[in-house]
Formats: C-alpha cells, structure tokens, sequence
C-alpha cells in the first residue's frame, strides 16, 4: 500500500457525537448459536462472540450481529496522482480521490501505514462522511477515479463497496490497492464496481506470509486468478525486504507463476524497501537487488516490469515491448511524457494493456507542479462539516 501523502486536517477527530454515523451491519458473515457470528469476509473466518470484534479490529458481534464499525468514518482523504498507487497503466496522468479508514486483516511487520492499518476505530481521528458525500466531492475536486487505500480496503468492505457503487453510477472509474487477503464471494461481488486492482504480492513462500505477514500466500494467488477471470486490470507490486524476500529463485518461481496464471502483460513493479515499522534495523533494498529481479522477470517472458521507490531510474519508464522505444516518461508521481495514442505504441503501433482513457496532455509544470500547495476542500453541502483540508500532491 502506498504512504500517506499530502493529508492535512484543520479539525481534530469528530469523535462520538451528534451526527456520528450509524452502525452497518456486516456483509458476508453468518450468525450461530450463544450470539456467536462468524465473519466471511476473509480466509481467516473469525470466530467472533458477543461483544469481541475480529482480526481486522473493524467488525465487532453486538448481541448477535456484526456491525462494520468504520462505515462513513473515513480517517485519510487525499487527492494524488494515480502513479503513487502505483498504477503505471490505468489512466496516466489522472488524480485520483484515496478513501481509507483504520484496519487491516494482516500484521505486516514493514507496514510504512501500520499507524491507521493495526488501529481500532477509537484510537485514530476520523471524519463522518457518508458514500454520497465522498461521491460528491470526488465530482466537485474534478478527479477521475475514486481509490481506496492506506490501509486494507477488505477490512472497510461495506464503506468501500458502497461508495464504489454509488462512484460508478456517477460515471467515476473506481480502484484498489489490497493485500488480496479476501475470500472469493465478496472478491467476486466487488470486482462489478471495480475498474483496477492493485495486489501487493508480499513474497512468494508461505513461511514468509505467517512470519512476515501473520497471513496466507495461497489465498492472495487465488484472489490474482479471481480477478484475471473475472476481467479486472490488475497491477502487481511486490516489496523486495533483504534479507527477508529477495531470494532470486523464488522471484523467479513468482514472475514464471504470474506468466503461467495471468500472462505476459500483467505490470509487475519491484518496490524498494525502507526502514518501517517493526523492521528498522534492517537497511533499505539495493538498487542492483532491484536491477537483479528486473533481470528475472525479463528473463522469464514478462513485458512490463518496474522499478519504484527509486526516482529517476530508468525502469521507472514504460516502454514498448515490440520497439523498444519510450512510451511513458515519469518523475517521483507524475507523468512527463506519454506516447501511447488510442491505446498503441505512437512510434509502431503495438497494442499497449491497460487503461488509458483519452490522450492526456503531459504534465508542463502546471498543475503537477504545485506538489506543495494546500488544498482546502468546500464540505459547506455535506451533511457534517468535517472541515477536512487536502494537500494536492
């Protein structure tokens, strides 16, 4: 999941008061004997009895019923270029609105976000905005997606799902960025209001997923063929960790499993890693350990592969895999230059996966250019004047 960037708050949290949205009732989970639910939304089925709430802090039993307790209590809204995601080929150039709320179904020991991701409700300030209300300001902020992420979209299921439908019907595109830990059912009603879905792919053994993770690497390639069947784009990014994930046959064993289970096309982007969370003794990830995974998945056939967390390097560009030449130049976030017409390479016409909308004009210092400007959001209409600010980045 991306870093939380250019979020900035005039108010403190809303807190329990007047106005504080209502209870949701969970979507995917089945009520048992003794008031005792168990929750379907993800592979661990928590088991939850009356008054408990389950792994991913957000889905609490209350008398035999489990409530989604982040619904319309956002904690991060930011507007940012869809390249931070990153997606590389889903409308380059675009902003995106980024919803999140507190709550994740893994325990990520390098989460650089664990202070929304591994908090309950309570402990983080928080906004009440319901679905019609985030809809209406991605339409009045001029953006053409709606992106949940920051922390696990799985985890505010109900919010998310809700204002993607709503996103849709307003003619919004609609994204996530997910660790894929969900069961197959919800996955399946979620990709009707999906346009993209970015999958962290952690690393490719189970030992690393229970160690690293506190999770499971066979459900998440199960999500990755989900999507694939179902038509969603999909983009990988997988978190090279030293000493912990970077063994080279077992990205190799990932870059041949994504080939054979998804194909040639999928855009595949190594990250950097850098001191977070749990793992600050360990350094960041060379450069040339990133260079060496490049190397693998070339090697193995795939066609798009990436480099991020590294700015200026040369594979944070997307070229045209029949040429050769330089279809999409970016800087940090933003786009410099963008050679893909109708969908094709401009120079020879090979036909280029992804998303790209209308011919978007290259970024000239403008607007992209006012990285640091504070951007004060107009909530006048909502229902609760959060008083809420974005910093645009």
């Amino acid at each position: 999941m991306g870093a939380i960037l250019g979020i900035f708050f005039l108010l403190p949290h809303t807190g329990s008061q007047a106005g504080e949205p209502s209870l949701k009732e969970a979507y995917f989970y089945r009520k048992l004997g003794d008031n005792e639910t168990q929750c379907l939304m993800c592979p661990r089925k928590c088991l939850i009895p009356e008054g408990a709430r389950g792994v991913c802090r957000n889905r609490e039993n209350q008398s035999g019923t489990l409530f989604a307790l982040t619904y319309g209590r956002p904690c991060s809204i930011a507007v940012e270029p869809i390249e931070k995601a990153p997606f590389w080929h889903f409308i380059p150039g675009h902003k995106r609105l980024c919803v999140a709320t507190v709550g994740c179904n893994l325990r990520c020991k390098y989460c650089q976000n664990w202070h929304i991701s591994q908090k309950r409700v309570e402990e983080v300030r928080h906004y009440n905005l319901s679905p019609e209300e985030i809809v209406e300001i991605a339409k009045r902020e001029g953006v053409k997606s709606i992106c949940f992420t920051f922390s696990e979209p799985t985890a505010f299921y109900e919010y998310m799902y809700d204002i993607a439908k709503l996103a849709k019907e307003n003619g919004l595109m609609t994204s996530i960025v997910s660790n894929g830990f969900i069961n197959p059912e919800p996955l399946r009603k979620l990709t009707k209001v999906l346009d993209a879905v970015k999958i962290d792919l952690k690393g490719f053994s189970e030992d690393f997923y229970e160690e690293v993770c506190f999770g499971r690497l066979e459900p998440v390639l199960n999500t990755l063929r989900i999507l694939k069947e179902e038509g969603t784009w999909v983009e990988i990014v997988n978190l090279i960790v030293p000493p912990l994930n970077d063994d080279a046959n077992e990205i190799e064993k990932m870059c041949e499993w994504i080939k054979k289970n998804l194909g040639d096309e999928v855009p595949l982007h190594f990250i950097r890693f850098f001191p977070n969370y749990k793992l600050t003794h360990l350094p960041p990830t060379p450069v040339e350990t990133l260079e060496k995974a490049i190397e693998i998945a070339q090697g193995v056939g795939l066609k798009y592969v990436y480099i991020g967390n590294v700015p200026g390097h040369k594979y944070n560009f997307t070229y045209c895999p029949k040429c050769g030449r330089c279809l999409i130049k970016r800087v940090v976030f933003f786009l410099l230059e963008n050679n893909i017409v109708n969908g094709r390479c401009k120079f020879c016409g090979e036909k280029i996966p992804g998303f790209w909308g209308r011919n978007l004009k290259k970024s000239r210092g403008g607007e992209h250019a006012k990285t640091r400007e504070e951007k004060n959001l107009d909530f006048t209409n909502c229902a609760h004047n959060t008083g809420l600010a974005i910093l645009a980045v």
